[in-house]
């Protein structure tokens, strides 16, 4: 079984729902929330043969967007501080990568999980990721980077990338070995995921003791940290604003931030 299907279960209150084969959802108690949890999860049954191990592809894009769509719409009614917390409890190897999927456009279908995420996060709706195992490429960019707080666990099987370890060796024309060394030196280049949460991107990492099988004290761990990201997120900005504003982030993302003074002066 998939870590994103463990730990939802766990953290669920009761039965998890399918919303599709490969993608669930389910309530959890934060505090004085019931938040709705969202997950990809393996299909080896789909006639997508490129989303069979948890990838994020035509079908998962599109009922992702629906699950958060469908929690917005029913809170619309709702003072913009009580819309549930939307977690996102991730652990997806990549986006999909196929003919099939480029040919029906899986640039629209990852878009629109996208737009859903960002339009509950600017409605008022708590948007929290919690990684538990790869968040990887264009799936973690549908499904969990657009969260007001992402959260990680501290964990080796936990990693953070825009590409596997393999294709960056020969997108760089380099091996994974030297790759690893320049990581010694160039924190963005790691994959290790306390590499990672130095980059401004990460408000937490959890220390649990089984992080695919989680026990009872690591889901109250994970728990008390999730509520304790609501109460971040609406307290905070809407938007995506602290990535580069963080500790982390005034330390090693320096060029990032001069890059957006010297653009927003361009601009004025």
């Amino acid at each position: 079984m998939s870590r994103g299907l463990n730990w939802t279960r766990a953290l669920a209150d009761g039965d998890v729902s399918a919303v599709s084969p490969s993608v669930i959802t389910a309530d959890a108690t934060l505090g004085d929330d019931t938040a709705r949890l969202v997950a990809v999860v393996p299909d080896p049954k789909s006639p997508y043969h490129r989303a069979r191990k948890g990838e994020v592809g035509l079908r998962e894009g599109l009922s992702l967007a629906e699950a958060v769509t469908e929690a917005a719409a029913e809170d619309a009614h709702l003072p913009d501080d009580r819309r549930r917390p939307i977690i996102a409890v991730v652990d997806v190897p990549s986006q999909a990568y196929g003919r099939v999927e480029e040919l029906l456009g899986i640039h629209h279908a990852l878009a629109v999980a996208v737009d859903a995420y960002a339009s509950a996060r600017t409605a008022g709706h708590p948007v929290i990721t919690l990684i538990v195992g790869t968040a990887l490429s264009g799936g973690f960019l549908a499904h969990g980077a657009q969260a007001n707080q992402i959260l990680a666990l501290d964990d080796p099987g936990v990693m953070i990338h825009a590409m596997h370890k393999e294709a960056a060796a020969k997108v760089t024309l380099r091996t994974v070995d030297q790759l690893d060394e320049l990581a010694r030196r160039i924190p963005p280049l790691s994959y290790d995921v306390t590499d990672w949460a130095k980059l401004g991107l990460c408000d937490e990492l959890l220390d649990v003791e089984n992080a695919g099988d989680p026990t009872g004290g690591d889901v109250q761990r994970a728990k008390d940290a999730l509520t304790a990201a609501v109460g971040r997120a609406r307290s905070g900005p809407r938007d995506l604003g602290n990535r580069l504003t963080s500790p982390g982030a005034r330390k090693t993302r320096t060029a990032s931030r001069r890059i957006r003074e010297a653009l927003a002066a361009q601009w004025q």
